[in-house]
C-alpha cells in the first residue's frame, strides 16, 4: 500500500470520527432546544469533546501537509485558522449560563462543520 493510501485511509477513519462527534453534537443541540436536557448537563458533555475535535482536526490536517497532500491541506487549512481563531479569543467551550442566547450560532457552526466533515469524508474516500 503506498503513502498516499495509507493518507487518505487515515483521513477516512479519522472524517468518520470527526462526522459521528459532529452528529453528536446536533443532535445535543436538538435535545436543548426541545428541552429533553438541561443545559449545564449538555455544556458539560460538549466541552469534552470540542478541544480534541479540534486537535484531531489539526492533526489530520498537519498529516496532510507533510505528506504533500496540498489539495487536503488547502480543503482543511480555512477550518483549522477558523479553530485557532476561537481558541486564541477564548470562544471555543460552550457556556451554559449563555447558551440560550447563543444557540442559534453554535447550531449553524455545527451544520457548517458536519457538512465540512461530509465533504471531507467523501474527498478521503474517494481520492
Amino acid at each position: 500500500m503506498s503513502m498516499e493510501a495509507m493518507v487518505f485511509l487515515f483521513g477516512v477513519i479519522v472524517g468518520a470520527g470527526l462526522l459521528f462527534v459532529k452528529v453528536f453534537f446536533v443532535i445535543l443541540i436538538s435535545d436543548l432546544e426541545v428541552d429533553y436536557i438541561n443545559p449545564i448537563e449538555m455544556c458539560n458533555k460538549l466541552n469534552q469533546l470540542v478541544l480534541p475535535e479540534m486537535f484531531v482536526h489539526a492533526l489530520l490536517s498537519f498529516i496532510y501537509l507533510i505528506s504533500g497532500q496540498w489539495i487536503a491541506t488547502a480543503w482543511n487549512l480555512p477550518l483549522v485558522a477558523y479553530n485557532a481563531n476561537k481558541i486564541m479569543t477564548g470562544k471555543h467551550m460552550y457556556d451554559a449560563t449563555e447558551i440560550f442566547r447563543t444557540l442559534g450560532q453554535h447550531k449553524k457552526e455545527c451544520f457548517i462543520k458536519l457538512g465540512f466533515y461530509l465533504l471531507s469524508f467523501f474527498y478521503y474516500l474517494y481520492r
